[in-house]
């Protein structure tokens, strides 16, 4: 890594970071062990990050990033509310099959031991998916599919899902695909 230039270093130190958490029955996850991976001291982790702390949020702001701006790619593509509402669903699901790393973050598994405002910060985008799953659905209630009346429950319901979907992938060892029967099921919440 001597020759990397620093935006890459932070990438590359993320990238195994994400690659350790493929492993969840693997050796703990700490900067000693990180560095190892990387061939590098703890003290060049810690030139390019504070704390893991910081390493996790790095993940979260991947996911963050990534995530709504795919969501806000679906809305403006699909005009359909439960169109955009079953592309939010089969992309959430995919973004877990494609990153199985982070989806240990996504179910807060990866970050039991570390900082609370972590997990905070994931219930917080939680939050954010519920509001595009209950714009969605408002949209599919003024186009005749649906009651305004349950969209905040139908929204609750479906951000449920697709963390019981990515529970499941992560504690299968990611054997049991997210998106598995996933269009079948997510018709059936969305009827």
């Amino acid at each position: 890594m001597a020759s990397t230039p620093p935006g890459q270093r932070k990438l590359q130190i993320l990238q195994a970071l994400a690659t350790m958490l493929e492993h969840p029955k693997g050796e703990k996850i700490t900067t000693a062990a990180l560095a190892r991976k990387l061939e590098v001291s703890e003290a060049a982790l810690y030139r390019h990050f504070a704390s893991k702390a910081q390493m996790f949020e790095g993940l979260i702001e991947f996911i963050e990033s990534t995530v709504f701006g795919l969501i806000n790619q679906i809305a403006e593509r699909q005009q359909d509310g439960l169109a955009q509402a079953r592309d939010i669903l089969g992309m959430l699901l995919q973004f877990a099959a494609s990153n199985p790393g982070m989806t240990r973050v996504l179910i807060g598994d990866a970050l039991v031991n570390e900082d609370e405002r972590l997990q905070q910060r994931m219930n917080q985008f939680y939050g954010r998916v519920e509001l595009a799953l209950k714009g969605a659905l408002r949209q599919a209630a003024a186009e005749g599919h649906g009651h305004e009346a349950d969209v905040a429950a139908r929204a609750d319901l479906l951000v449920s899902f697709v963390l019981g979907r990515w529970h499941r992938y992560a504690k299968s060892g990611f054997q049991l695909a997210p998106g598995q029967e996933a269009a079948v099921q997510i018709a059936l919440l969305l009827h």
